[in-house]
Protein backbone atom coordinates (compact mmCIF):
# COMPACT_ATOMS: atom_id res chain seq x y z
CA UNK A 1 0.00 0.00 0.00
CA UNK A 2 2.76 2.44 0.89
CA UNK A 3 4.68 1.37 -2.18
CA UNK A 4 1.81 2.44 -4.48
CA UNK A 5 1.66 5.88 -2.83
CA UNK A 6 5.35 6.42 -3.27
CA UNK A 7 5.21 5.31 -6.88
CA UNK A 8 2.33 7.73 -7.62
CA UNK A 9 4.20 10.61 -5.99
CA UNK A 10 7.32 9.89 -8.00
CA UNK A 11 5.23 9.72 -11.19
CA UNK A 12 3.66 13.17 -10.52
CA UNK A 13 7.07 14.61 -9.76
CA UNK A 14 8.36 13.40 -13.07
CA UNK A 15 5.47 15.07 -14.90
CA UNK A 16 6.11 18.41 -13.17
CA UNK A 17 9.77 18.33 -14.13
CA UNK A 18 8.64 18.04 -17.73
CA UNK A 19 5.94 20.72 -17.51
CA UNK A 20 8.07 23.44 -15.79
CA UNK A 21 10.75 23.71 -18.53
CA UNK A 22 8.01 23.84 -21.15
CA UNK A 23 6.25 26.69 -19.31
CA UNK A 24 9.52 28.59 -18.96
CA UNK A 25 10.20 28.13 -22.64
CA UNK A 26 6.77 29.53 -23.50
CA UNK A 27 7.30 32.57 -21.22
CA UNK A 28 10.73 33.28 -22.72
CA UNK A 29 9.29 32.99 -26.24
CA UNK A 30 6.44 35.36 -25.38
CA UNK A 31 8.86 37.88 -23.84
CA UNK A 32 11.15 37.74 -26.86
CA UNK A 33 8.21 38.21 -29.21
CA UNK A 34 6.98 41.21 -27.19
CA UNK A 35 10.45 42.76 -27.18
CA UNK A 36 10.78 42.19 -30.91
CA UNK A 37 7.44 43.88 -31.54
CA UNK A 38 8.35 46.79 -29.29
CA UNK A 39 11.72 47.18 -30.98
CA UNK A 40 10.11 47.10 -34.41
CA UNK A 41 7.57 49.69 -33.35
CA UNK A 42 10.24 52.03 -31.95
CA UNK A 43 12.39 51.69 -35.05
CA UNK A 44 9.54 52.60 -37.38
CA UNK A 45 9.03 56.23 -36.46
CA UNK A 46 8.84 59.52 -38.30
CA UNK A 47 10.24 62.72 -36.78
CA UNK A 48 8.79 66.05 -37.90
CA UNK A 49 9.26 69.62 -36.67
CA UNK A 50 6.49 72.20 -36.92
CA UNK A 51 6.80 75.97 -36.64
CA UNK A 52 4.29 78.53 -35.42
CA UNK A 53 4.46 82.31 -35.46
CA UNK A 54 2.23 85.04 -34.06
CA UNK A 55 2.61 88.76 -34.70
CA UNK A 56 1.36 91.10 -32.00
CA UNK A 57 1.49 94.90 -31.62
CA UNK A 58 4.02 96.46 -29.28
CA UNK A 59 2.20 98.67 -26.85
CA UNK A 60 5.00 99.36 -24.34
CA UNK A 61 8.25 101.30 -24.63
CA UNK A 62 11.41 100.23 -22.78
CA UNK A 63 13.42 103.42 -22.28
CA UNK A 64 16.97 103.98 -21.06
CA UNK A 65 17.98 107.53 -20.17
CA UNK A 66 20.15 109.42 -17.72
CA UNK A 67 22.27 112.42 -16.92
CA UNK A 68 25.90 113.13 -17.75
CA UNK A 69 27.82 115.89 -16.02
CA UNK A 70 31.38 117.19 -16.48
CA UNK A 71 33.36 119.37 -14.10
CA UNK A 72 36.74 120.05 -12.56
CA UNK A 73 36.54 117.88 -9.44
CA UNK A 74 35.16 114.40 -8.88
CA UNK A 75 33.17 115.51 -5.84
CA UNK A 76 31.57 118.41 -7.69
CA UNK A 77 30.65 116.27 -10.68
CA UNK A 78 29.23 113.41 -8.64
CA UNK A 79 27.16 115.77 -6.51
CA UNK A 80 25.64 117.48 -9.54
CA UNK A 81 24.93 114.15 -11.27
CA UNK A 82 23.17 112.90 -8.13
CA UNK A 83 21.08 116.07 -7.91
CA UNK A 84 19.91 115.89 -11.50
CA UNK A 85 19.33 112.13 -11.33
CA UNK A 86 17.14 112.57 -8.25
CA UNK A 87 15.01 115.10 -10.10
CA UNK A 88 14.61 112.77 -13.10
CA UNK A 89 13.77 109.75 -10.91
CA UNK A 90 11.23 111.79 -8.95
CA UNK A 91 9.54 112.76 -12.22
CA UNK A 92 9.46 109.15 -13.43
CA UNK A 93 7.96 107.93 -10.17
CA UNK A 94 5.29 110.61 -10.31
CA UNK A 95 4.34 109.36 -13.78
CA UNK A 96 3.96 105.78 -12.47
CA UNK A 97 6.38 104.16 -14.89
CA UNK A 98 6.98 100.41 -14.55
CA UNK A 99 10.17 98.46 -13.80
CA UNK A 100 12.17 101.56 -12.89
CA UNK A 101 15.77 100.65 -12.02
CA UNK A 102 19.30 102.04 -12.11
CA UNK A 103 21.34 100.38 -14.85
CA UNK A 104 24.61 102.28 -14.64
CA UNK A 105 26.63 104.72 -12.54
CA UNK A 106 30.04 105.93 -13.76
CA UNK A 107 32.66 108.44 -12.67
CA UNK A 108 35.72 108.80 -14.91
CA UNK A 109 38.56 111.28 -15.30
CA UNK A 110 38.75 113.40 -18.45
CA UNK A 111 42.22 113.59 -20.00
CA UNK A 112 43.95 116.01 -22.33
CA UNK A 113 47.06 115.31 -24.36
CA UNK A 114 49.74 117.87 -25.06
CA UNK A 115 53.26 117.17 -26.34
CA UNK A 116 52.69 113.46 -25.71
CA UNK A 117 51.88 114.23 -22.09
CA UNK A 118 48.60 113.06 -20.56
CA UNK A 119 47.01 114.96 -17.75
CA UNK A 120 43.62 115.06 -16.03
CA UNK A 121 41.57 118.14 -16.86
CA UNK A 122 38.35 117.18 -15.12
CA UNK A 123 35.83 114.44 -14.43
CA UNK A 124 32.66 113.08 -16.02
CA UNK A 125 29.86 111.29 -14.18
CA UNK A 126 26.72 109.63 -15.49
CA UNK A 127 23.70 107.94 -13.93
CA UNK A 128 21.50 105.79 -16.17
CA UNK A 129 18.02 104.41 -15.40
CA UNK A 130 15.63 102.26 -17.39
CA UNK A 131 11.86 101.97 -17.19
CA UNK A 132 8.78 100.87 -19.09
CA UNK A 133 5.60 102.72 -19.93
CA UNK A 134 2.81 102.71 -22.55
CA UNK A 135 4.11 103.88 -25.91
CA UNK A 136 1.39 106.50 -26.31
CA UNK A 137 2.83 108.29 -23.24
CA UNK A 138 6.51 107.90 -24.11
CA UNK A 139 6.97 111.03 -26.22
CA UNK A 140 5.57 113.42 -23.63
CA UNK A 141 7.51 111.81 -20.80
CA UNK A 142 10.82 111.98 -22.71
CA UNK A 143 10.33 115.71 -23.19
CA UNK A 144 9.59 116.14 -19.48
CA UNK A 145 12.62 114.06 -18.50
CA UNK A 146 14.95 116.21 -20.62
CA UNK A 147 13.53 119.36 -19.05
CA UNK A 148 14.00 117.81 -15.59
CA UNK A 149 17.71 117.26 -16.19
CA UNK A 150 18.20 114.19 -18.40
CA UNK A 151 20.98 114.81 -20.93
CA UNK A 152 21.07 111.50 -22.78
CA UNK A 153 18.52 109.00 -24.01
CA UNK A 154 20.44 105.80 -24.64
CA UNK A 155 17.70 104.01 -26.54
CA UNK A 156 14.11 102.95 -26.85
CA UNK A 157 12.81 99.48 -27.63
CA UNK A 158 9.20 98.46 -28.11
CA UNK A 159 7.67 95.35 -26.56
CA UNK A 160 4.26 93.81 -26.14
CA UNK A 161 2.71 93.34 -22.71
CA UNK A 162 3.46 90.18 -20.73
CA UNK A 163 -0.17 89.09 -21.06
CA UNK A 164 -0.17 89.52 -24.84
CA UNK A 165 3.11 87.61 -25.16
CA UNK A 166 1.77 84.72 -23.03
CA UNK A 167 -1.36 84.40 -25.19
CA UNK A 168 0.66 84.62 -28.40
CA UNK A 169 3.07 81.97 -27.10
CA UNK A 170 0.21 79.52 -26.51
CA UNK A 171 -1.20 80.18 -29.98
CA UNK A 172 2.24 79.76 -31.59
CA UNK A 173 2.66 76.40 -29.86
CA UNK A 174 -0.73 75.24 -31.18
CA UNK A 175 0.20 76.33 -34.68
CA UNK A 176 3.56 74.55 -34.45
CA UNK A 177 1.87 71.33 -33.32
CA UNK A 178 -0.67 71.48 -36.13
CA UNK A 179 2.08 72.18 -38.65
CA UNK A 180 4.04 69.11 -37.49
CA UNK A 181 0.93 66.92 -37.68
CA UNK A 182 0.10 68.11 -41.19
CA UNK A 183 3.63 67.38 -42.35
CA UNK A 184 3.43 63.86 -40.90
CA UNK A 185 0.06 63.22 -42.55
CA UNK A 186 1.44 64.29 -45.93
CA UNK A 187 4.41 61.93 -45.62
CA UNK A 188 2.33 58.96 -44.47
CA UNK A 189 -0.23 59.58 -47.22
CA UNK A 190 2.47 59.69 -49.87
CA UNK A 191 4.06 56.44 -48.66
CA UNK A 192 0.82 54.61 -47.96
CA UNK A 193 1.55 54.17 -44.26
CA UNK A 194 -0.82 54.57 -41.35
CA UNK A 195 0.16 56.71 -38.36
CA UNK A 196 -0.21 54.94 -35.02
CA UNK A 197 0.69 57.18 -32.08
CA UNK A 198 2.91 60.04 -30.99
CA UNK A 199 5.76 58.44 -29.04
CA UNK A 200 7.64 61.63 -28.08
CA UNK A 201 7.06 65.39 -28.02
CA UNK A 202 9.76 68.06 -27.84
CA UNK A 203 8.88 71.70 -27.33
CA UNK A 204 11.75 73.94 -28.37
CA UNK A 205 10.19 77.00 -26.80
CA UNK A 206 8.30 80.07 -27.85
CA UNK A 207 10.58 83.07 -28.11
CA UNK A 208 9.54 86.70 -28.34
CA UNK A 209 12.69 88.69 -29.08
CA UNK A 210 12.02 92.43 -28.83
CA UNK A 211 13.02 94.75 -31.66
CA UNK A 212 16.50 96.29 -31.26
CA UNK A 213 16.66 99.57 -29.31
CA UNK A 214 16.67 102.80 -31.25
CA UNK A 215 19.42 105.15 -30.02
CA UNK A 216 18.80 108.83 -29.53
CA UNK A 217 21.91 111.02 -29.50
CA UNK A 218 22.63 113.55 -26.78
CA UNK A 219 22.36 116.41 -29.28
CA UNK A 220 18.87 115.26 -30.15
CA UNK A 221 18.00 115.05 -26.45
CA UNK A 222 19.04 118.64 -25.91
CA UNK A 223 16.98 119.68 -28.92
CA UNK A 224 13.91 118.06 -27.40
CA UNK A 225 14.11 120.31 -24.36
CA UNK A 226 13.78 123.40 -26.53
CA UNK A 227 10.69 122.12 -28.31
CA UNK A 228 7.17 122.62 -27.07
CA UNK A 229 5.68 119.81 -29.17
CA UNK A 230 5.70 116.24 -27.92
CA UNK A 231 8.30 113.95 -29.44
CA UNK A 232 6.49 111.42 -31.68
CA UNK A 233 7.12 107.82 -30.58
CA UNK A 234 5.65 105.10 -32.78
CA UNK A 235 5.80 101.43 -31.82
CA UNK A 236 5.74 98.45 -34.14
CA UNK A 237 5.10 94.73 -34.06
CA UNK A 238 6.69 91.82 -32.24
CA UNK A 239 6.84 88.22 -33.39
CA UNK A 240 6.46 85.21 -31.11
CA UNK A 241 7.85 81.98 -32.56
CA UNK A 242 7.57 78.36 -31.39
CA UNK A 243 8.85 74.99 -32.61
CA UNK A 244 7.41 71.58 -31.76
CA UNK A 245 9.03 68.28 -32.74
CA UNK A 246 6.92 65.09 -32.87
CA UNK A 247 8.07 61.49 -33.20
CA UNK A 248 5.22 59.37 -34.60
CA UNK A 249 5.19 55.59 -34.93
CA UNK A 250 3.68 53.81 -37.96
Amino acid sequence: MNTDVVSGSQSNTGIWWKVIPLALLICVSCSQAALAQQKERMLRTLTVSGRGMETIPTTLSQVSLGVEVQGKTAQEVQKEAARRSSAVVALLKSRNVEKLQTTGITLNPVYSYSNNVQRITGYAASNIVSFRLPTDRAGTLLDEAVKAGATQISGISFVASDEAIALARQQALKEATQDAQQQAQAVFSGLGFQAKEVVSIEVNGANAPPPPPQPLLRAQSAKLAAQDVSTPIVGGEQQVEATVTLQISY
